[in-house]
């Protein structure tokens, strides 16, 4: 099924008791184009403007920072209250996946657990352990907890979708400096966490598949870690040039953040891929305070990204649309919501 023409047979699946088990299969085999928004920022007018949009995935994106293990707990308890159940019903009656992308890893391994088992923890440059971000990847014990956490994570946050995407701490730097860990490159060791989360989330489902996020320094291909299978590529370039195409060769700033996209795709393949973009993300543009500002979408630069994104092998593409919620609506009506999703529906 095309994925202009799932308008139609969504619309189709809505009018009825639910999607059937046919649609929601051709659907999985899809590319995904989605939006990433926040989950406060759900609500009754969501459903039919991705319907209306041609987009057929929504993120869920718990604020990151310091305090992204207490807006991951929000989300949780948000996510059983009925009227959001209802919204999420729709959601899937309109034939768009939910799918949760939390930077995890401060609920994973909660910091108050650093008096009892220190070793779980990163050391520093200093080699002083440290509670501050992420964990130390080179302790089997640790990689062990956050399997276990991981497969409760799923469980909690279940959406229908085979697809998760637990992240790290949401830092540009954020190694562990232990003699183990000292041998390995940030990508290897983000991979490692990656593969030992996955194995517990299978636990819980068998065919469940986990990101590798390239962002900052973990933009890179692992030098010493295979992943598992289920492991697919998630691409996000944060420090991007937004005025520009990504991949325009007279950009310093975008050369250098894409040019590891290619090694990145032959290293985890083209099966799942996903790109992460920032062309929606009002959060981002706003300076991350409310209230906020205006979205100029620019179409021109995003379209040639798109393209160049497909001629590369990525399947999936999505796009951060953070602060497009309510209070944006109050201020400056409708966001681009339908333009974003024409273009890449037009792909």
């Amino acid at each position: 099924m095309h994925l202009c023409t799932m308008r139609s047979a969504a619309h189709a699946a809505a009018a009825g008791t639910g999607e059937t088990e046919h649609l929601r299969k051709e659907k999985n085999m899809e590319n995904r184009h989605g939006i990433i928004i926040h989950p406060e920022e759900l609500d009754e007018t969501w459903p039919d403007r991705l319907l209306d949009a041609g987009i057929n995935t929504l993120g869920l994106h718990p604020v990151g920072g310091n305090m992204a293990h207490v807006s991951l707990e929000e989300a949780i308890v948000r996510k059983n209250l009925p009227g959001y159940q209802s919204i999420l019903r729709r959601l899937n009656q309109n034939g768009i996946t939910v799918e949760y992308e939390a930077h995890a890893m401060s609920w994973l391994l909660p910091r108050s657990l650093f008096a009892d088992v220190p070793c779980f923890f990163r050391m520093d440059e200093n080699g002083n352990r440290v509670s501050d971000i992420n964990l130390c990847p080179g302790n089997e014990e640790a990689l062990e907890y956050i399997s276990a956490r991981a497969e409760m994570l799923a469980h909690l946050l279940e959406t229908g979708s085979d697809r998760y995407f637990f992240w790290m701490d949401d830092v540009r730097a954020g190694k562990c400096f232990c003699p183990e860990c000292r041998k390995l490159t940030a990508a290897d060791q983000q991979l490692r966490v990656v593969n030992a989360m996955l194995r517990g989330i299978r636990r819980y489902k068998a065919s469940a598949q986990l990101s590798y996020l390239a962002y900052f320094e973990t933009n890179r291909v692992p030098a010493q870690t295979e992943p598992e299978q289920g492991v697919f590529l998630e691409y996000a370039p944060f420090e991007r040039d937004h005025h520009v195409p990504l991949f325009d060769a007279q950009s310093p700033v975008n050369a250098a953040e894409s040019g590891c996209v290619e090694d990145l795709i032959s290293f985890f393949g083209a099966k799942g891929s996903q790109v992460l973009e920032y062309w929606m993300d009002n959060s981002k543009f706003s300076g991350w305070k409310k209230p906020p500002k205006k979205l100029d979408l620019d179409e021109e630069v995003m379209k040639r990204d798109v393209a160049d994104y497909r001629a590369r092998g990525f399947e999936n593409i999505t796009s951060f649309g953070c602060y497009l919620g309510r209070d944006y609506r109050m201020l400056y009506g409708e966001p681009p919501v339908k333009a974003y999703g024409e273009i890449l529906c037009g792909s």
